[in-house]
């Protein structure tokens, strides 16, 4: 008798355990189909080197990264904000740069900082711009944006830049500035 109570009682605790969840509504998010859409890797508090051919040549700090490698074509995000270092040989940052967001496109090897782009090179000349290219490829970086270039004793406006990397050699299209001139007797 007290088997078949146990087996009783242990029927109907389990009947009333499935009928209790059977009822629930469960809260799930709808399936991701399309794998493109979603980053496969999110790292947040990044502070890493990136280097080229066993050189390093990049300090990149971001506050979020984000890597879509099954997009087309492959490309990081950091929509949070990026600073970024250009080093040379002895791993001295040559050129700086810090903008609200960028994107690297695996493929190209191109960097695509946007919003609030800042720049500095080791003479200390600041290049401010909404967008700036730079080409890992050709190591050159460019915009076809306003740009507005700070130096000791002027400033220099135009739309549309060009430079090497470490932003000591530049042209500027459609310049526009105030220059200080000298006078001579």
């Amino acid at each position: 008798k007290r088997t078949y109570l146990a087996t009783v009682i242990l029927a109907v605790v389990s009947s009333f355990f499935c009928l209790s969840c059977k009822n629930k509504d469960k809260q799930l998010g709808a399936p991701i189909l399309n794998r493109d859409s979603t980053s496969v890797m999110t790292t947040r508090g990044v502070d890493m080197l990136i280097s080229e051919n066993g050189i390093v040549r990049y300090h990149v700090v971001a506050e979020e990264w984000k890597v879509f490698d099954k997009m087309e074509p492959p490309f990081y995000s950091m929509e949070q904000g990026v600073y970024l270092e250009i080093l040379d040989s002895l791993m001295q940052p040559e050129s700086t740069l810090r903008a609200d967001t960028a994107y690297y496109m695996n493929n190209d090897k191109l960097w695509r900082l946007r919003h609030n782009v800042h720049a500095e090179n080791i003479d200390n000349e600041e290049f401010d711009t909404q967008e700036l290219y730079i080409n890992n490829l050709t190591n050159r970086m460019y915009s076809d944006s306003l740009i507005r270039i700070k130096q000791d004793r002027q400033i220099i406006v135009g739309h549309g830049f060009e430079s090497n990397n470490h932003l000591t050699e530049y042209s500027i299209r459609k310049t526009e500035g105030v220059f200080p001139v000298t006078e001579t007797e």
